[in-house]
């Protein structure tokens, strides 16, 4: 065991129950009981993990948490607005202490021990009295009468030492729980003076122990040293009582001797795994697992034999299906999808010299290898999908915070959680998203007198909701406050010189003005908008995913912010065309059809159907020299609402599209989104649909005006 790889997952396991932890603070209103027992085993967990590595800092600071978490637990402090924003920020110090775990800046760092103190000072102030000390039990020393002794033979094992792992910090740790009574040293396997090692441990341990902990608390206190000791936790005799009371009550359900023995806390999850080893290495199968748990100590035998009278009161039960999942690093997948875009390129190659050769046997073989890659191509870009919920779950937190901040009573509603999207994608939205939906509370959400006054209830509402449409990803961020007002935001764009007096705009072009630099209405500057910064940032940053946003408003009901994001970042099928000798690459989920296109001139629109359907030459808009074909083609394609036509020389079929950026040197070319390899080594341009159909949409107006 590498005791930085152990200290890696103590880091990983603190920040998934941090996260747990503030979840359960969010919900504590509409969960009760069940969101305080949540709190309160996230923080037990970490102090407890912390304790055994030597983390003082974090066992301190969490363990004055939990002092406050167990009254209110116990019903002795109720848990209002103000304690829930506490403990919230206690859960945000507690991740900073584990961050300077990780950077290694843990030990007497001032700043948080200077940060930390005014929270503990409140939170003293929920206690009273000061609590025990961090090395006490949580719910104080037992009675050792009423908790009864137990019985803890460990012997650790030679490389422990060598793993990192110090014995007496579990022993010291076990004394939280409860009382340690006695410790007995075994030297039992301690080896001549010529043959000892200094880096090996010789020693066994026989423990008393008096506390209120079960026996599976009892036995996690040595998960992180499981694999270098044996352990051995006898109960006391009045703990196997309760295991046959508590089998003669609970309702009988058909399951494994050993799975309701564990149930009732008689054994572990660890001595049950241990005796199915012993049953599988039997060489004379068939001894029962009841027998092999007795004769290892691990269980008394009038415990067995009521486990065994209550298994045959039960009925067969249904077989369950097994649920499988594997963790996988990101870098992983990352490399995996670099390779096969890179098998997607060489592919194309051996396409290219097929049909030039034609021969049939290499044509058939080029033709199955396509088909192979295109199905590990799907596969592996599945893996990289996630589901945005995990996303909109971290803004109730925002809410909350920002909502207190403003003085404001605001909810978060969200929907369409299990949209899924590219992982890459999922974590460059997080930024922008948090701007639009604080903004969406300082602007857009009236003060409640305002609210009434208007005939709407006192809390305002913020809602994300997304779903997918034509190959892409929809996220929109509505609010029921006042709306945006045109004729301010107009008058304000006249005043700026971003507007001409007395120009026409419609309400999306003016709404569309609040994503210009420095732009705002705002009557006073607030610690979260009214500078003018922010909004053109979040369009920046939604363009370099390949993405668009949108507004729409009513005064005085509300607004509504629509982002379209790519689904992937990675690999798409593609569309390509021609156009002269220059190859054009369209996400193949936003082509309609293909038509034939009749050039008349003067006319910037075909009838589609007995509709008019707007286009654009690919040749004059990227200026492609050379004479354009005798017989051209329009492909009908359609972004979000919008559709038009893309008039091209040649229309080259379906492909497999590896997206490469640009570079620096194209940064700022439009109608461009990035660039793919084709088999022969030339470079196709990926066009940008939201840039090409809104210059469209522009110059149609402009033409109609």
């Amino acid at each position: 065991m590498d005791i930085d790889q152990v200290t890696h997952t103590f880091i990983a396991e603190s920040r998934e129950l941090l996260e747990q932890m503030e979840s359960a603070l969010l919900a504590v209103a509409r969960d009760g009981l069940d969101a305080v027992n949540a709190i309160f085993r996230a923080a037990h967990t970490i102090k407890g993990s912390a304790g055994m590595f030597g983390f003082d800092p974090v066992v301190e600071f969490t363990h004055v948490a939990e002092s406050v978490l167990d009254k209110v637990r116990d019903g002795t402090v109720p848990l209002g607005d103000e304690l829930v924003a506490l403990l919230l920020a206690c859960r945000d110090h507690i991740g900073a202490l584990v961050d300077a775990v990780e950077n290694g800046t843990l030990a007497a760092n001032a700043a948080l021990t200077d940060a930390g103190a005014p929270l503990v000072a409140a939170l003293q102030g929920y206690l009273g009295d000061a609590p025990a000390p961090a090395s006490a039990s949580a719910a104080g020393t037992p009675d050792a009468g009423a908790a009864g002794h137990w019985h803890i033979s460990l012997r650790f094992g030679p490389d422990v030492l060598r793993n990192g792992m110090d014995p007496l910090s579990f022993i010291r740790y076990l004394g939280q729980l409860g009382t340690v009574t006695g410790v007995a040293t075994s030297a039992d396997d301690l080896p001549a003076a010529d043959e000892f090692d200094p880096e090996s441990c010789y020693l066994g341990f026989e423990i008393g122990f008096a506390g209120n902990a079960d026996k599976a608390t009892i036995d996690s206190v040595f998960d992180f040293v499981r694999e270098d000791c044996a352990i051995r936790i006898l109960p006391p005799e009045n703990r196997i009582a309760e295991y046959i009371a508590w089998l003669d009550e609970v309702p009988a359900q058909r399951e494994r001797l050993g799975q309701m023995l564990v149930r009732c806390g008689s054994i572990t999850a660890h001595e049950l795994e241990q005796a199915l080893a012993a049953q599988a290495a039997n060489a004379a199968p068939g001894q029962p697992i009841g027998a092999i748990l007795v004769s290892q100590g691990a269980v008394r035998a009038p415990v067995v034999e009521a486990a065994l009278a209550k298994q045959r009161q039960a009925p067969e039960a249904r077989p369950q299906q097994e649920s499988r999942s594997v963790r996988v690093d990101a870098d992983k997948l990352d490399r995996l999808i670099n390779l096969v875009g890179e098998l997607i390129i060489a592919g194309a190659g051996a396409n290219v010299i097929a049909r030039r050769t034609q021969i049939p046997e290499l044509l058939e073989c080029t033709s199955t290898l396509s088909s192979l890659v295109e199905e590990v191509r799907d596969n592996a870009l599945q893996l990289r999908m996630v589901k945005i919920g995990a996303t909109f779950n971290r803004f109730q937190r925002v809410v909350h915070d920002v909502a207190r901040e403003l003085g404001k009573d605001i909810r978060l509603d969200v929907s369409g959680e299990d949209a899924e999207l590219d992982k890459t994608v999922v974590e460059k939205i997080g930024d922008p998203l948090t701007h639009l939906v604080r903004n969406a509370m300082d602007h857009g959400i009236e003060p409640a007198d305002v609210r009434a006054a208007r005939g709407k209830p006192s809390q305002g509402t913020v809602a994300l909701n997304a779903y997918h449409d034509s190959g892409s990803i929809v996220i929109e961020v509505t609010d029921d406050g006042g709306g945006l007002k045109r004729e301010r935001i107009l008058a304000k764009a006249v005043e700026r010189g971003l507007v001409e007096p007395g120009r026409l705009l419609t309400d999306k072009e003016i709404f569309n003005l609040i994503f210009e630099p420095g732009f705002s209405t705002a009557e006073q500057v607030t610690n979260l908008s009214g500078r003018g910064v922010g909004m053109d940032v979040v369009k920046r940053n939604i363009v370099a995913l390949r993405g668009s946003v949108d507004v729409a408003s009513t005064e005085g009901v509300g607004t509504t912010v629509t982002v379209r994001l790519p689904l992937t970042l990675a690999i798409i099928n593609g569309f390509q065309v021609g156009v002269g000798k220059s190859v054009f690459v369209i996400p193949m989920e936003m082509v309609e059809e293909c038509i034939e296109f009749h050039d008349q001139p003067g006319c910037d629109w075909v009838d589609l159907r007995g509709q008019p359907l707007p286009f654009v030459r690919l040749r004059e808009r990227f200026g492609v020299a050379g004479a354009p074909a005798r017989r051209k083609s329009i492909v009908v394609v359609r972004y979000g609402g919008r559709k038009a036509g893309l008039v091209v020389d040649s229309l080259l079929g379906e492909f497999q599209t590896v997206i490469k950026p640009l570079g620096k040197v194209f940064a700022g070319a439009r109608f461009l989104s990035g660039s793919s390899i084709l088999g022969n080594g030339d470079v196709a341009l990926i066009l940008d649909m939201a840039a090409l159909l809104a210059g469209v949409e522009t110059e149609s107006q402009a033409a109609a005006a």
